[in-house]
């Protein structure tokens, strides 16, 4: 886990604030320090959004557990050729999820954050860097697989996604609230696996909608193709708004 979060004190201070979690988080130096590395995010977060802004480019922060089917639907939406797709890829380590990103036919650039489970707005933008802005129209940052900690930084994106996938359960909306609180858009992936799995539909969107009311839900699978239209439909209204 990450060493400035707070999650590898014991709890996720950025996230939820309760300090008493943990005895050290209880410490006004400790809370300082979080709160000035936060500050700073902000701060480098804003910069990104302007610069995304100035381009004409919609900025999106995909998160969700690993496995849940990031990358594959990127993959899928880069295949329709619905967008000019650039990607800043985060995972501890590898390059597996770029290389696989501009094998499908767009820009990537892979950062490998070693110990920590985020992306923050200071490497992405560095990897912005890597990626040839004027021949984008979205930008994606496909966050380090984790339900938790993505969620406490701003990246300096203009919409977050959440995915969840079919296998990983219809509980992880309750268990997990501070991440599905913060999507603007939901998306239920690996429906084509639904009859294999307990899994409720319903029991998801109620959960989701009441964290976060204004949620949108839409559900995909990314090897059959299902919701994919409505998944891009979204992303264009979305960049047509901006």
């Amino acid at each position: 886990m990450c060493k400035d979060c707070g999650c590898s004190l014991g709890g996720n201070s950025a996230l939820s604030m309760q300090f008493h979690s943990h005895p050290t988080l209880n410490e006004p130096h400790t809370v300082e320090v979080i709160s000035k590395i936060l500050s700073a995010n902000d701060h480098e977060a804003e910069h990104n959004r302007a610069h995304l802004d100035a381009k004409g480019i919609l900025g999106i922060n995909l998160m969700s557990s690993p496995g849940a089917g990031k990358t594959t639907m990127l993959e899928a939406l880069i295949k329709s050729k619905a967008f000019k797709i650039g990607v800043v890829e985060g995972d501890l380590e590898t390059n597996q999820d770029a290389d696989r990103i501009i094998k499908a036919g767009a820009q990537a650039h892979q950062i490998a954050t070693g110990q920590t489970c985020h992306l923050d707005a200071f490497m992405v933008h560095e990897g912005l860097h890597y990626i040839n802005l004027d021949e984008i129209d979205v930008a994606v940052v496909e966050n380090v697989g984790n339900l938790v900690c993505p969620a406490a930084y701003d990246v300096g994106t203009h919409l977050n996604i959440v995915l969840l996938s079919v296998p990983e359960g219809d509980d992880k909306v309750s268990k997990y609230p501070v991440m599905f609180r913060s999507a603007d858009l939901l998306v239920v992936s690996k429906v084509s696996l639904l009859k294999h799995f307990e899994f409720s539909l319903e029991r998801v969107k109620k959960d989701a909608r009441a964290l976060n009311p204004k949620v949108d839900i839409i559900a995909i699978d990314s090897k059959t193709g299902e919701g994919l239209e409505a998944l891009i439909a979204y992303i264009k209204a979305k960049k047509a708004a901006r």
